[in-house]
């Protein structure tokens, strides 16, 4: 699917500070007037976390807390009616703030590889370690993320909506540096081609035939596999663009020449001091030269976001660093050289 283009110039990764969920709706609409997204706020507590979030949007398969962290169960609990109800008045908020708008609009969700990951089966071990348990939360995902995006179409009809898929343990997945429930050994390396398929099936619930979008693959660890992600139809990949290092630089210029948005995650997602925003981009610019590209072909291949979401900031430094990548971007597209 060819959105590249089309893409606005900044956004924000998913969460932010305090449990509010107005107050973060009207952050997230109000600072990217052309590119708001749902907010997360994980303060409130489990169900409100990434992995609690995205286990409330699964099919047939359910979640619990453990001390542990979120196991998976046979029946919903008040975990999952927790989780469920936190998403509802996300949307009820979000609805309130996007009366009438026409554009695109993010949601986020965990991937399916973060997930394994994290879940953990009736034994305490990572559903990682179970192919099969892979293969049914991969399509108990895909199935909830169809009924999620209807429902937000539902709820802002307008919208053109950008599925992000949350991957931070993508990497530690591939390489085999998950940690088992001891904590003294990790589990195997899972094939890389199986990998990208399982990515491409849930992928494709959105951006296939009958989906209605591009996907977005964003991870702040480092050595993001950008080829991989692009290979399995992500049309866009977020990071911390702080972490590439020069090795990365062939991967990134295909990326770039073949159609893939970067989103450059180049503003910090802690509280600190904020450079100017045209310094907030040299790096980027750098990379261009680099690499050769036309630097009139910058602005139309960064979204310029945080580095990572913005739960650990406080909410002054979340609504500056929002508007700081605003003015980034801009610097950007004013100018590219």
């Amino acid at each position: 699917m060819n959105d590249t283009l089309h893409f606005p110039p900044a956004t924000g990764i998913g969460s932010l500070p305090g449990t509010d969920a107005r107050e973060a709706a009207k952050a997230a609409t109000g600072s990217f007037e052309d590119f708001p997204h749902l907010p997360e706020l994980p303060a409130r507590g489990p169900g409100a976390d990434m992995i609690g979030r995205t286990a409330g949007l699964l099919v047939e398969l359910y979640a619990r807390v453990e001390p542990s962290g979120w196991r998976i169960g046979d029946r919903p609990g008040r975990d999952t009616r927790r989780a469920r109800s936190w998403l509802g008045e996300d949307l009820d908020a979000l609805e309130e703030f996007t009366q009438g708008y026409e554009g695109l609009l993010k949601v986020q969700a965990v991937g399916p590889w973060t997930l394994a990951a994290s879940l953990e089966l009736r034994n305490g071990e990572a559903a990682l370690s179970d192919p099969g348990a892979c293969r049914d939360l991969a399509a108990s995902l895909a199935e909830g993320l169809r009924l999620h995006l209807d429902e937000v179409r539902r709820r802002v009809p307008g919208a053109r909506l950008v599925l992000q898929l949350d991957e931070p343990s993508l990497t530690a997945v591939l390489r085999g540096q998950v940690r088992t429930a001891s904590g003294y050994r990790t589990h195997r390396a899972v094939d890389r081609q199986i990998v990208e398929a399982t990515l491409r099936d849930v992928i494709v619930v959105h951006d296939g035939p009958d989906g209605g979008g591009p996907v977005v693959v964003h991870s702040c660890a480092p050595d993001v596999p950008f080829a991989l992600l692009r290979r399995a139809g992500a049309a866009g990949i977020s990071f911390d663009f702080s972490l590439l290092t020069e090795r990365d630089d062939e991967v990134i210029g295909e990326a770039v020449e073949g159609g893939t948005r970067l989103f450059a995650g180049v503003v910090p997602g802690t509280d600190g001091p904020l450079s100017d925003p045209a310094g907030s981009v040299m790096g980027v610019r750098t990379l261009w030269r680099r690499l050769g590209l036309r630097p009139g072909l910058l602005p139309e291949a960064v979204t310029v976001t945080p580095a990572c979401g913005l739960a650990g900031a406080s909410p002054g430094y979340a609504r500056s660093a929002y508007a700081h990548c605003v003015r980034a971007a801009r610097s950007l597209a004013d100018n590219p050289e």
